[in-house]
């Protein structure tokens, strides 16, 4: 894997889509991890410190001792640390916006056995910008043509598959997503762009650093599927500028706990 941070206490990667991070009860048939790739890629042992859901890309970043993967999971928890993504969605997305939605953990089906005690609903809270925008003439369903957003989402809090879902709760779901996504949308990118990835990458994370107390950024490229993409909807400025920065948007959105969105 491509290494875009190294010393003494870590190492960051940039995670290919469909990837698992590591071995867990839904990696079925899987033999290759991310976390024991980098294990033999740098010969030693390494720790993980965050979550990057399996069809998203980018910034990963693993510990190289306990104690390092504690300090900076702390400064996970404690939202200490500054992530951005890009993701490709459905329609035209407001300016800018925040989407304050608690959300029930969703376990997967094989870890619901395992769970005893009723799901607890966590806050959860996503700001967005929107970046560029497309209109197709692809017909959809009942429309003649269809309309695209490059966003760029900063997650103030990391809950499983919480982009997706808050992106999904708010009818801008992103493209590729099996889970979250619409189906017809999804066909027409793997048809017309040949791209059959979920597009949401994980482009940048920025934290301080817990023993030289410096400022780190890990900045990840995007692969060539999702670069196409962009490149063929004439994108490519809009990525390569400089982004909004996580100021207060123009819109909040601020709704019930986010139990179960599929009919809405």
């Amino acid at each position: 894997m491509e290494i875009l941070f190294h010393d003494e206490h870590f190492v960051a990667v940039n995670k290919p889509a469909g990837l698992l991070v590591h071995r867990s009860i839904i990696a079925g048939g899987e033999t290759r991890f991310a976390m024991q790739m980098l294990r033999d890629q740098i010969g030693r042992h390494v720790f993980p410190v965050h979550r990057l859901d399996r069809p998203t890309s980018g910034v990963l970043i693993f510990a190289l001792s306990p104690e390092a993967a504690r300090r900076l999971a702390e400064s996970f928890r404690t939202r200490l640390v500054s992530k951005r993504y890009l993701a490709v969605v459905r329609g035209v997305v407001e300016e800018s916006g925040v989407i304050d939605c608690p959300l029930v953990e969703e376990p997967d089906p094989l870890e619901r056995r395992r769970v005893q005690s009723p799901p607890v609903s966590q806050d959860a809270v996503t700001e967005y910008r929107r970046l560029a925008s497309v209109e197709l003439p692809f017909p959809v369903g009942r429309y003649p043509s269809t309309r695209y957003s490059l966003v760029g989402v900063f997650p103030h809090t990391g809950r499983r598959h919480q982009i997706r879902r808050h992106l999904k709760h708010i009818f801008h779901p992103v493209i590729g997503d099996t889970r979250y996504g619409e189906g017809r949308h999804n066909r027409l990118f793997r048809s017309e762009y040949g791209c059959g990835r979920m597009l949401l990458a994980a482009v940048e994370t920025r934290f301080i650093h817990p023993w030289t107390s410096e400022a780190v950024t890990v900045t990840a490229p995007l692969d060539t599927s999702f670069a196409d993409v962009i490149d063929r909807l004439g994108w490519a400025k809009a990525v390569s500028g400089n982004w909004p920065g996580e100021q207060t948007p123009s819109k909040d959105i601020d709704c019930y706990t986010l139990r179960d969105v599929s009919s809405r």
